[in-house]
């Protein structure tokens, strides 16, 4: 049997470019006007997989998500155009459940044949979600004293040890929680590197800043690295590390000559931290994601000494990453993300 889509854009022209590029891949599609429309026919329907649009008339796709997801949750993709409110809204809209986006064929710049072949590849990679996968995010950990406390640490220059966190689709809400759970005094510093386009990144650093208790920051070159603070790669740039002759480590933005798919890439950081910091003092983390971007770069870690994690299946949301890290040798442990979250937290008790 075919695999439902349901397709949800105000626009005509792009409900019908996304209808014949998912109908041509066999995909049975279902069309929505507006985030009302979507909510009323995913009650009457079992969908595999919704694109939603951001902004529409009667109810947008941020309210719209959030209804599905609490009363019948399904794997949703937002379709956003790259402009800053838009990668906001995005933003939230996968706090709210949604596990990944795609861009909007004519923004930017951008046509349909530059954005089929994402499309497409994301749908599939959805419509095979077991929907008792789907991350509903929680916000109990919300509270202004975190914002007070984070302020009133003194971050170093020296620590023991650096995480590294590679993440793609359905990475941004485990990222979260991650930094989220840490104390305000955590001694080391953490990068991460979320599969994500220029804007997006911002806005994603900004909402979790708010939130926890570390500092977090977007990526700019020369960016020092501190104990207590996460360093969010910027999009279209990949992280890669530098010493300055003071001892401090920082940020570099390097373009992407590699002509790597995914930029900033999760190889491009694992690969360049061993040229300016022990190996054997690094902790590398890859999460769920599409593709085996960051496999390589674990294996390399490995092999030098660093402690490296890949997640499980059993609470992967997409278990291509880790499951390429883990079968090539690149990981030490394979954890569930629960299980992952308090290592991290742990790693200042353990020798």
């Amino acid at each position: 049997m075919s695999k439902k889509v349901l397709i949800v854009d105000d626009s005509a022209l792009i409900r019908k470019q996304l209808g014949d590029i998912l109908d041509k891949a066999g995909f049975d599609i279902g069309f929505a006007k507006n985030g009302l429309e979507a909510v009323e026919f995913v009650e009457e329907v079992d969908f595999d997989v919704i694109t939603m649009d951001i902004n529409m008339p009667v109810m947008d796709g941020l309210t719209a998500t959030k209804k599905i997801m609490e009363t019948k949750p399904t794997p949703i993709i937002m379709v956003s155009s790259l402009t800053q409110n838009e990668a906001d809204i995005t933003i939230e809209a996968l706090e709210a459940g949604a596990i990944d986006y795609v861009p909007k064929p004519g923004t930017i710049n951008l046509n349909i044949e530059e954005t089929k072949e994402e499309i497409l590849q994301k749908v599939i990679m959805a419509s095979r979600l077991p929907k008792n996968k789907l991350y509903i995010k929680k916000h109990s950990y919300r509270t202004k004293k975190r914002v007070i406390e984070k302020r009133a640490v003194k971050r170093s220059k020296e620590f023991e040890k650096i995480v590294l966190i590679g993440a793609s689709t359905g990475g941004p809400n485990l990222i979260e929680e991650i930094l989220v759970s840490l104390p305000t005094d955590y001694p080391y510093p953490i990068c991460v590197v979320q599969h994500m386009p220029a804007n997006f990144t911002a806005s994603f650093a900004k909402r979790i800043d708010k939130n926890a208790e570390i500092e977090v920051v977007e990526a700019k070159a020369n960016e020092p690295l501190t104990s207590g603070k996460a360093i969010i790669a910027k999009g279209g740039y990949h992280l890669h590390f530098a010493k300055k002759a003071s001892g401090a480590i920082v940020v570099k933005l390097v373009p992407n000559s590699m002509k790597r798919f995914f930029v900033p890439s999760v190889d491009e950081m694992f690969l360049s931290i061993s040229k300016v910091f022990d190996p054997k003092r690094v902790v590398a983390v890859e999460l769920t994601g599409i593709g085996d971007d960051g496999a390589d770069g674990m294996v390399e870690l490995r092999k030098r000494g660093a402690y490296t994690i890949a997640e499980s299946e059993e609470t992967a949301i997409v278990y291509g990453m880790p499951k390429e890290a883990y079968e090539r040798g690149g990981a030490v442990k394979k954890l569930p993300f629960p299980e992952i979250v308090k290592e991290i937290i742990e790693l200042p008790n353990k020798k």
